[in-house]
């Protein structure tokens, strides 16, 4: 599953259960957003005993892009067999405090920043 824009690129890669984002998600409230958390709820429907969130190329998250994410963890955190794992960069300003916070959603999500 992927969805691209001139914006951003979204990538499900089913043999690994890892979503890649890359670029810029400055979509506008969480409407815009209905595409991406479609891809999302269907990894999530998935039987992947690990999920992983590759955030290292997502250059710019705006609130909208957060919520839609934190909505995510929270309905994963419903699937107590499935380990979450984000991984982020430090190199990109946005991901160190905002990445961290996701675990108080989730105790057991594992955030990787490299």
């Amino acid at each position: 599953m992927e969805i691209k824009t001139e914006e951003y690129h979204i990538c499900y890669d089913r043999d690994t259960a890892t979503v890649s984002f890359s670029g810029s998600l400055r979509l506008s409230g969480i409407e815009e957003y209905q595409p991406i958390i479609q891809l999302l709820g269907h990894v999530a429907d998935t039987q992947s005993e690990k999920i992983i969130l590759n955030l290292q190329q997502l250059q710019f998250l705006n609130s909208s892009g957060i919520s839609m994410l934190s909505k995510f963890i929270i309905e994963m955190r419903k699937k107590p067999g499935v380990q979450m794992t984000v991984q982020g960069s430090k190199s990109v300003a946005w991901q160190g405090k905002s990445l961290k916070n996701l675990q108080r959603l989730m105790p057991a999500l594992v955030v990787e920043l490299v």
